[in-house]
């Protein structure tokens, strides 16, 4: 419920603190004394599109605070958890205008964008009016305020629908990937083959590379490895080299350790020496190759890396890219029954879809016909009990919202054809079919804050009094500001308000007073008797007040 409004150098108004209650709250004035400029305040803070510029002239910038009630359970609850704002008992918005254009909101004491204080608006405030477009005459959210009436919840077909969609995605994709395997079948085989033939293995390239440089080189070093094996294989040098040790030996026991030395160095000598034969003799033989080795060695080299540039990868890599492309060769041989899958699937989910975009079908049609026979209650008394009211419910594209399109349709008298709500009726018929769809449609809406801007237009007599009656049932258990010229509306407010302007220093301000019970004879009187407000006029007044 929107407990206070503060207004500070807004277009035409200074200064205005305003404190409203439940129940029915009327704002009343003369015409051009400014009460749109309080619709257009409250629509600023509360992130609506309206005029661009909202501050008064002379002044720096312009702030409107609104502070709403926020009982437990209430729906702006949710949007400020999201938005990541401590929630208490009482919701402050506050919004500022600088001279320059630029706006800045905050919530809570917490700076937001313009998009929250739109979704906080929505749960919040509800506007309507004779050209209202925020869901009653706007067909595309006939549905949405059926279901509302109806208490569907579409949670489960919204679900249906998700994952119907996610069914057909999968059996799309898989069909597009098996077309694109297909495409290139011959390639994967022949490829695979290919490989498969030639099975390189990790690390093949490098061991045959190394091995080729050396069958290159062995011609050049070759013979002078040959000679080097001959002249350590010579007998000479190992027999002298024996020779000596055998004598030494002999003499060691007479040279009191002096040649041990000696011995020890000989005979690693010696080892050495087998050693140093035993690997020259290794060499020589690996360098002793076949030219057709080498041949043979090349012609795989070469192959393998073919392989590799032709696939675009590493000579390391060749036997796992064989494996991918065998794995996609396997996902396009079992790709038939893998779609078969995904088909069974889809057939599944759109089954599960159908069943609950059914169910709400079912439910809506039952509603319709309990809207259509609330409406021609609410509309006897507001003196149009010969229109009727029918909301029709027809098929239309599948969608997350079911399978359903819903429009509200009116006939104003017997006979005459039937056609959408704002073509059909005129002003002040418009008025009251608004009116009491409102009331069909809203029902106890604990913390709704609801304005009602001149609905009453182009109606007077006991049918003002019949829609200033509706409106006072409507905003039991809620609120409900109305702007209104209507004296029988105006009498029927639990709380009244007068909207005039006034020049202060050659400059024309607009105020808001709040009405005794006194004030509130003259200005009912004023409403019914213009500017020359005489005596009946007040007794009439009195009379509206008292009934």
């Amino acid at each position: 419920m929107l407990r206070s409004l503060e207004i500070r150098d807004v277009l035409i108004i200074d200064r205005l603190d305003l404190e409203f209650r439940s129940g029915l709250n009327v704002l009343t004035g003369e015409t051009g004394a400014g009460k749109s400029i309080l619709l257009d305040a409250l629509g600023f803070v509360l992130g609506w599109r309206g005029r661009a510029e909202l501050v008064r002239a002379g002044a720096e910038q312009g702030v409107v605070t609104a502070v709403f009630d926020l009982p437990d359970g209430h729906a702006a609850r949710a949007v400020l958890a999201e938005a990541g704002i401590e929630a208490g008992d009482e919701l402050i918005m506050r919004r500022v205008n600088t001279v320059d254009g630029r706006k800045t909101a905050w919530v809570n004491d917490r700076r937001v964008s313009g998009e929250v204080l739109r979704d906080l608006s929505d749960t919040l405030v509800e506007l309507h009016g004779q050209q209202d477009d925020r869901g009653l005459l706007n067909p595309r959210g006939h549905r949405v305020l059926l279901d509302t009436f109806a208490g569907i919840d579409l949670a489960p077909v919204r679900a249906a629908w998700r994952a119907q969609s996610a069914a057909r995605a999968r059996l799309a994709e898989a069909e597009a990937a098996l077309v694109a395997a297909r495409k290139e079948e011959d390639f994967l085989r022949h490829a695979v083959a290919e490989l498969d033939k030639l099975d390189p293995e990790p690390g093949e390239e490098a061991t045959l590379d190394a091995r080729r440089r050396m069958m290159q080189g062995a011609e050049k070093i070759r013979s002078d490895v040959a000679r080097a094996y001959q002249a350590m294989s010579e007998q000479a040098a190992e027999g002298m080299m024996r020779d000596a040790l055998r004598w030494l030996e002999g003499a060691a026991d007479k040279a009191d350790g002096a040649l041990e030395g000696a011995l020890a160095s000989l005979n690693r000598a010696l080892i050495e020496l087998g050693e140093a034969q035993a690997g020259v003799e290794g060499a020589l033989a690996a360098l002793d190759f076949n030219p057709s080795e080498l041949e043979a060695i090349e012609e795989r080299l070469f192959a393998i890396r073919a392989l590799a540039r032709k696939h675009g990868v590493l000579a390391d890599d060749l036997g796992r890219f064989a494996g991918d492309l065998r794995g996609r060769l396997a996902a396009l041989d079992s790709g038939e029954a893998g779609i078969a899958g995904l088909a069974k699937a889809v057939v599944q989910a759109e089954a599960a879809y159908a069943e609950e975009a059914g169910w709400i079908t079912r439910a809506r049609g039952a509603a319709s016909a309990r809207l259509d026979l609330a409406m021609a209650a609410e509309l006897a008394p507001l003196k149009m009990e010969r229109a009727v009211f029918v909301t029709g419910v027809t098929p239309a594209d599948a969608g997350p919202d079911g399978v359903d399109a819903v429009t509200f349709t009116v006939a104003t008298n017997p006979g005459a054809p039937a056609g959408a709500l704002n073509k059909i009726a005129s002003g002040g018929e418009l008025s009251r079919f608004l009116l009491a769809l409102k009331v069909c449609l809203t029902g106890n809406t604990p913390g709704l804050t609801m304005i009602f801007d001149e609905i009453d237009r182009g109606v007077g007599g006991a049918t003002a009094d019949a829609v200033g009656r509706r409106l006072k049932a409507l905003a039991e258990g809620s609120q409900v500001l109305v702007v209104t010229h209507s004296p029988q509306v105006a009498a029927l407010g639990g709380a009244h308000w007068r909207v005039e302007k006034r020049v202060v220093d050659d400059m024309t301000l607009s105020t808001v007073l709040a009405l005794s019970e006194g004030e509130r004879v003259e200005e009912i009187a004023r409403m019914l008797a213009g500017d020359t407000i005489t005596q009946a006029a007040r007794e009439a007044a009195r009379a509206l007040l008292s009934t």
